[in-house]
């Protein structure tokens, strides 16, 4: 491994997506199955088109109670943020995790060829960081 601080080394390769055109509710369900904060969606060709987190899918429901409406029936389009921030698997772990906590963001999507290949999560950065510096016990 020639630069074992690359993220195409520590990315979550199959991680969960959602389509923009699935129910806030299916995103609050996959969440909760997956135990993450959140979701990358992707259209049928596997290109990203927004992310969905948590905090979005909270919105939603609590849209829906205080209107009295079916806000968590409504779709991850309309509650997904559309600019993303991305990645590649050939960048560097460091320079990533740098834009990430600038950014406030706990995941990023890993693109190539302008199709999703993985994520990056703040847990996989630190588990590469200790893993390639020698200072696991």
């Amino acid at each position: 491994m020639s630069n074992p601080y690359l993220i195409e080394n520590c990315m979550h390769t199959n991680p969960a997506t959602v389509r923009a055109d699935a129910t806030v509710y299916e995103a609050i369900q996959l969440i909760q199955a997956h135990r993450i904060t959140g979701l990358t969606v992707i259209d049928e060709e596997r290109c990203v088109v927004g992310v969905i987190s948590e905090l979005d899918c909270l919105k939603a429901v609590l849209g829906d109670v205080y209107n009295e409406g079916t806000a968590a029936g409504g779709l991850v389009a309309d509650y997904m943020t559309s600019e993303v921030e991305s990645c590649s698997p050939d960048d560097d772990i460091v320079a990533v995790a740098q834009s990430m906590l600038a950014a406030r963001h706990r995941r990023r999507p890993v693109i190539k060829n302008g199709k999703l290949v993985g994520q990056l999560s703040c847990r996989n950065i630190l588990w590469a960081i200790l893993e390639y510096s020698g200072r696991q016990n």
